[in-house]
């Protein structure tokens, strides 16, 4: 049993879905900055989800980390942003910054249901 106020260890899964969450992050700053330089309307749309799925990976990371009471709540919001994203991304398969970012995506998605599903 830990002490008061000592936090329990993070399980190797958790530290698999930060890590997940971290990945999905940067490539989505670097997938953002590549939108930008492309400019178009059609780019406003995967810059949203890029923007929604690189803030809610951080906070999910952040919150994992602080093992707060509502890292699984926030698991399964970032798990629909990275599907969202993922899918926004696809909508150019022939660029391959949005392929590498929708795979970080769906791979961060995966992790991120898995914890959502597991008590914290």
């Amino acid at each position: 049993m830990s002490q008061p106020g000592t936090m329990p260890a993070m399980t190797k899964e958790m530290q698999d879905c930060v890590e997940a969450c971290m990945s999905c992050h940067n490539i989505c700053e670097e997938a953002m900055s590549s939108c930008m330089q492309m400019g178009g309307q059609a780019q406003m749309q995967i810059m949203r989800a890029l923007m929604d799925c690189s803030e809610m990976t951080r906070m999910c990371a952040d919150m994992m980390m602080r093992r707060s009471p509502m890292s699984a709540e926030m698991c399964a919001m970032c798990a629909r942003a990275c599907d969202m994203c993922a899918e926004a991304c696809m909508s150019m398969p022939d660029d391959p910054m949005m392929t590498r970012c929708a795979e970080a995506c769906r791979r961060c998605a995966q992790m991120c249901r898995s914890m959502a599903g597991a008590a914290m």
